[in-house]
């Protein structure tokens, strides 16, 4: 404490100010939220504090060596808030300074006269045109302060929001200051106690020293990211997580970051588990600027396919607007975001080369998001092209490059895949019976990855399981090569034409193929452009007319029903056996392929029904 000089103060004027009518603007304008008047009083009161402690450490004053508060009172009887702490103080000139001259800054005189990067760094207010932000809810704002130098009076500043001020002798007999808000009818609302807390927790959470609200704690206080990784443990990461996201399970990994060249950024990065693919558009990366909030909107550091993420940065060189609520463009955002996403690419690399398993167990929440940052940035591609993984048809997960690895005698470089394994299960069977690896491909951002990785690698190539037959499923020992002299035609062009003739579709079209399977009896194949542009088309949710399906029934000459058939069609007496069989057989080549439905499925019921009849007669 400081003795009290007995000199009256009495002074009433202007507040200087260079633009005409520039408060009225600053009360209304400035600011987009009225509650960001918390985060500018305490961010002062804890510079206040800041620069005591530093000031007593460098002059030798160890009466004021303690430890920082910062109080709110919250009186809704007389309806004012008070916030106060146990900093500085001002004196009359530095009232007429850094108060009565809006716009300087408290805190930029400071650093000039302790030049220390340390301290630098510590200082995060501005006060002066931060501290107007009281207006916008007050019809009148005081300060009452005392001044840690020598022989100071306790000084008493009003003002009501016009350019008048007054100030007299004050009543505060501790070294600091009180800065009591008069609430204005409008603003009623942030006379409780529980929005009060809420605010402080959404601004000041990570404040490094208490703030109370009512006599109660009200911020968390210490957060991890201002540690070395080295300090924490995997229980640190993960309470902290829950800090900041409640109610929501544990993440799936983490990334902290800790740089101090060539910017300054601290922080923490969770990817979340996704329970819902709701849940994806729920990622929420706070910015902070030296512990204070800024934004949870921080569009323009987390770059758009990152949008799940959660956590939280604190860059105190980001490139804010005056009013600290908004970023604004500039080249050194960007750097920010870029390393942001080299980060999380060598934390991918990281886990799949140390933890595989780990690594698979939570692709499936991740890999959308991975492909469509592939996709969308160059060098994020570049750094994790080999490390994206799919499940395959031999029960495992696999990269492309191990793929190609195993397949190449077979394969030469094109990747077997199935969008539906349901729908092509058949046709997986087929392959995985002659040895052929399938990939299943299971979100819908992977039709258009497939086509990206073919644009990169012009070496590989994609092919679904049923938009051709490969030469490894054809029984070639077993292909028609005796010509009818009658006729002059293969059995297999025989088959065909008997398929036509019943069938009765001139957009079929029908190929005779001997498979090394004798239980399939056909295939639809429909081909790799159509499937994409379908594809294409569902996405945009625009129809896909019949006009450009291009599908092919492919008849399994191998199959003992389609020998039947041929067979049966030589006798003129079994003309309805023959065509019965083939509609049956192609309804259940349409029914393997997913592509059966209403009266469709309707007649293959009933054909069914009456065969089965015909059988038990």
């Amino acid at each position: 404490m400081t003795s009290v000089a007995s000199n009256p103060i009495s002074l009433s004027g202007e507040i200087s100010i260079n633009t005409e009518n520039i408060l009225p603007i600053i009360k209304r304008w400035l600011y987009s939220e009225h509650e960001i008047f918390i985060r500018e009083l305490v961010s002062n009161a804890f510079d206040a504090i800041t620069k005591l402690n530093t000031i007593a450490a460098k002059e030798n004053l160890p009466q004021f060596l303690r430890e920082g508060k910062i109080d709110i009172k919250v009186d809704p009887a007389n309806k004012t808030i008070t916030v106060s702490d146990n900093g500085l103080g001002l004196d009359p000139e530095e009232i007429q300074k850094y108060i009565n001259q809006i716009a300087f800054s408290g805190a930029r005189d400071f650093i000039k006269k302790y030049k220390d990067k340390e301290e630098q760094d510590q200082i995060i207010g501005q006060f002066g045109l931060g501290f107007y932000s009281a207006f916008m809810v007050s019809d009148v704002v005081e300060i009452q302060s005392l001044s840690y130098k020598p022989d100071s009076q306790a000084i008493h500043w009003s003002c009501d929001g016009s350019t008048h001020f007054s100030l007299k002798n004050g009543e505060r007999t501790e070294v600091g200051t009180d800065v009591i808000l008069r609430i204005n009818t409008e603003n009623e609302t942030f006379l409780k106690e529980d929005k009060i807390i809420e605010l402080v927790k959404k601004f000041a959470n990570f404040f490094p020293l208490e703030i109370r609200v009512n006599g109660k704690k009200a911020n968390y206080q210490n957060p991890i990211w201002a540690k070395q990784p080295t300090e924490l443990k995997d229980k640190d990461y993960e309470e902290f997580y829950h800090e900041i996201s409640p109610f929501n399970p544990s993440p799936l990994f983490w990334i902290h970051l800790n740089v101090e060249y060539p910017f300054h950024l601290k922080g923490i990065l969770y990817f979340p588990s996704i329970l819902h693919e709701l849940d994806s558009h729920k990622g929420k990366v706070s910015l902070y600027s030296h512990q204070v909030f800024v934004t949870d909107n921080g569009k323009e550091v987390i770059p758009e396919f990152l949008t799940l993420l959660q956590g939280a940065i604190d860059c105190p060189d980001l490139p804010l607007n005056v009013s600290r609520s908004q970023l604004q463009k500039d080249p050194y955002v960007q750097k920010i975001s870029r390393h942001i996403v080299k980060k999380i690419a060598d934390k991918l690399n990281e886990l799949f080369k140390n933890d595989k398993a780990k690594f698979e167990g939570f692709w499936s929440d991740i890999h959308p998001f991975i492909k469509y940052g592939m996709m969308q940035d160059n060098d994020f591609y570049e750094k994790v092209k080999d490390i994206v993984i799919f499940k395959s048809s031999l029960s495992y997960f696999t990269s492309i490059p191990e793929y190609n690895e195993r397949n190449k005698e077979k394969l030469q470089n094109k990747v077997l895949y199935s969008a539906n394994k349901d729908s092509q299960a058949t046709y997986i069977q087929l392959c995985k019976d002659q040895g052929l690896e399938v990939i299943y491909l299971d979100a819908i951002i992977d039709s258009h990855f497939i086509q990206f990785l073919e644009s990169k690698d012009r070496s590989i190539t994609f092919s679904a399981v049923d938009s051709s037959i490969s030469e490894h499923i054809l029984d070639k020992d077993k292909e028609a090569k005796v010509v009818d002299p009658s006729d002059n035609k293969t059995a297999d062009e025989k088959l065909a034409d008997i398929f036509k003739r019943v069938l009765k579709n001139e957009g079929l079209k029908i190929e005779v193929k001997s498979l090394k399977s004798e239980t399939i009896p056909g295939m639809i194949i429909e081909s790799e452009t159509s499937k994409r542009l379908k594809n294409m088309r569902f996405l945009m949710k625009q129809d896909f007319p019949k006009s450009l399906e291009d599908t092919t029934l492919v008849i399994n000459s191998n199959n003992a029903i389609v020998k039947t058939i041929l067979k049966s069609d030589k006798h003129f007496n079994k003309t309805k056996e023959v065509e019965q069989l083939c509609l049956h057989l192609y309804d259940l080549v349409r029914l393997s392929h997913s592509s059966l439905s209403g009266e469709q499925l309707k007649a293959f019921i009933e054909r069914t029904t009456s065969l089965l009849s015909q059988e038990k007669g």
